[in-house]
């Protein structure tokens, strides 16, 4: 039989053409279904997260800066003797109001009033002798228009009546002392305000110009509340005192009490000091409170809030400012790009739940509100527009 009859019975490998069909159409079908996996398993494009904003506008705002200090009397004067002497009185109910001129005590006056009662003695004399030598001039002078006397007589006499009128001014002064003398034996309040508790008891021997205060009194009917600041912040009400926005003398002081009552009486920013302390590198800003009632007290230590009026301010909640070691302060800003920016801004005053940011942010920005810890400086976003405190109060 010949070889062609049997070609249907042979192998299909053995078939050269067939094969070449068969692998043509076993590579197609990989190729293929590899193709269908590729195309099914590609990522899909990844979007940028959600990122809640806030644009940020001026606003209107009163502007109310924080102290907290002590107070202190407008006047403090300590009590002293300016003479010699023993006490024998105390006129004074400690921790009453007195008057400037009130009695306060009473020393020995015994040889003080000797010694005035003698230097008047002693002017009384000093004036009968002046008169005396005034009438032997005059008549030295007569005398002489006739020829009586000599010319040398005249000239003696009329200097005898100006030594004696002399001796009258000595003594006048000597008079003058011994009667203030006189009069500081009673010692009195120099002045208004409450008084403290004597130093001293009766009996006590009390000397001129001793270091030891007999007693203090305070003015009360108005008190100064000085407060230290730093001079960054001195810098500040500085330029707010020159762009008027503070007024010494007007400005308004409202005072809290340790109990945390607001006190009824308003008080004013008087000034503040010229220099800053090289050691603290502060500065002393002083105000003036009423206290018709007196009823705060000296020594008293107090809050208070200093009204620095209206202005235009940039808020910015303060749990979206990063503070960071170094003392800078950052906010994430969303950028025309909608590209998260790290922005370092200024806030150094709080107001209410906010900072006042003085530089770094204009407004018409937006800021990022939240997914704050997911999102970078250079990360694109897809920014949501929402009110931040709105958004605040959603995350709490």
């Amino acid at each position: 039989m010949p070889d062609n009859e049997y070609a249907f019975i042979l192998p299909f490998a053995h078939r050269p053409l067939a094969r070449l069909l068969a692998l043509a159409t076993v590579a197609g079908c990989a190729l293929s279904a590899c193709g269908n996996r590729s195309a099914a398993g590609a990522p899909p494009a990844v979007k940028p997260p959600e990122v809640s904003v806030t644009t940020l506008k001026a606003q209107r705002i009163d502007i109310v800066d924080d102290l907290s200090g002590r107070l202190s009397s407008v006047e403090v004067a300590d009590v002293r003797p300016q003479v010699d002497g023993i006490l024998t009185k105390r006129l004074f109910v400690e921790g009453s109001t007195v008057q400037a001129g009130e009695p306060l005590y009473q020393l020995d006056a015994a040889s003080y009033q000797a010694a005035y009662d003698t230097a008047l003695g002693t002017l009384q004399k000093a004036i009968a002798t002046s008169n005396a030598a005034d009438v032997t001039a005059q008549r030295y002078q007569e005398l002489f228009q006739i020829k009586s006397v000599s010319a040398q007589d005249v000239e003696n006499y009329t200097a005898a009546a100006a030594e004696a009128r002399a001796d009258i001014a000595t003594d006048r002064g000597s008079l003058e002392t011994a009667r203030v003398n006189l009069a500081r034996t009673r010692i009195v309040a120099p002045i208004s305000g409450k008084i403290g508790k004597s130093a001293v008891t009766v009996g006590a021997l009390v000397a001129s110009g001793q270091s030891t205060a007999l007693t203090t009194i305070q003015s009360m009917d108005t008190l100064y509340l000085d407060v230290t600041r730093s001079s960054t912040e001195a810098l500040r009400l500085s330029k707010a005192i020159a762009s008027g926005a503070l007024k010494p003398g007007t400005s308004k002081v409202t005072v809290q009490t340790e109990d945390g009552a607001t006190y009824a009486h308003t008080g004013t920013l008087l000034f503040s000091d010229v220099t800053v302390d090289q050691t603290t590198g502060s500065i002393t800003l002083r105000a003036s409170i009423p206290n018709p009632e007196h009823q705060l007290l000296p020594g008293m230590f107090v809050q208070a809030q200093l009204d620095e009026g209206e202005q235009d301010a940039i808020l910015v909640p303060q749990t979206l400012v990063n503070r960071g070691a170094g003392g800078t302060s950052t906010v994430l800003v969303v950028n025309a790009g909608n590209v998260i920016e790290s922005r370092t801004v200024i806030a150094e005053k709080a107001h209410g739940n906010d900072w006042i940011v003085t530089q770094g942010l204009r407004a018409g920005e937006r800021i990022a509100t939240d997914n704050l810890q997911i999102v970078s400086a250079g990360m694109k976003v897809s920014p949501v527009e929402g009110d931040a405190q709105a958004q605040l109060a959603k995350g709490d």
